[in-house]
């Protein structure tokens, strides 16, 4: 087995997209937690490795990579099956649309998520802006639509769920999906949430970051009183 460090935390969601591809992919993984509000991911040696400074990043045996899309492309591209994986597809329309839900997922899911959380985890915001968070709600909207089959490309599994539910799953935490509202979004996260490793790789992060959340805008609160 092939020996490749992931430097991650269990509160983020790119990070454990990189966990979910990997036990996909039967694929063990050596953990090197990463305490992002001590900001170990801006100590020297992190930046050595990384000059963006930013989490996940993986070491496999010298060969560094960074940014969760890239890793998990990189991760099926060198370690799935030699005749092609369903996870990230040969043929190059069903590749294009993974690709783009990749995108997706970075661009708006984690983008819009990330905005919401950063000042609240990180510079003591006291407020919950309306308007981000109607934008989030705005990204379920998206999501939903999109979902024409079972899975966001196609009706098998793809690097595209596997990221995108680890962006969903962390907001769901916070903002509840409304299956009436959302069905089709909130019958993809319960399939997914099937998968034998969904629980203790996704979910318990995801719900560990919902409560740090809430944790966090209570103390900013208070200290601003």
């Amino acid at each position: 087995m092939p020996n490749i460090k992931l430097y991650t935390a269990k509160l983020s969601p790119p990070g454990r997209s990189v966990e979910l591809t990997a036990k996909a992919l039967g694929l063990e993984l050596d953990i090197v937690p990463i305490n992002l509000l001590a900001q170990e991911h801006l100590t020297e040696a992190f930046r050595k490795l990384n000059p963006q400074h930013t989490i996940p990043l993986i070491d496999d045996n010298g060969t560094i990579v960074w940014d969760s899309h890239a890793i998990n492309v990189y991760l099926v591209s060198k370690y799935g099956k030699p005749e092609g994986d369903s996870l990230y597809p040969s043929d190059v329309v069903q590749r294009a649309k993974v690709n783009a839900a990749l995108h997706f997922d970075s661009g708006v899911l984690f983008a819009r998520f990330r905005f919401y959380l950063e000042p609240i985890l990180y510079y003591g915001a006291t407020e919950t802006p309306q308007e981000k968070i109607d934008n989030l709600y705005r990204a379920y909207e998206l999501l939903n639509d999109t979902l024409v089959d079972e899975y966001i490309v196609g009706n098998e599994m793809t690097l595209a769920d596997l990221s995108c539910i680890a962006s969903i799953a962390s907001m769901h935490a916070i903002f509840p999906i409304d299956a009436g509202k959302y069905p089709r979004l909130a019958g993809w996260v319960k399939r997914l949430a099937k998968l034998p490793y969904y629980e203790a790789t996704n979910r318990a992060g995801a719900e560990e970051l919902a409560q740090l959340y809430r944790a966090k805008l209570e103390q900013n609160r208070t200290n601003a009183k």
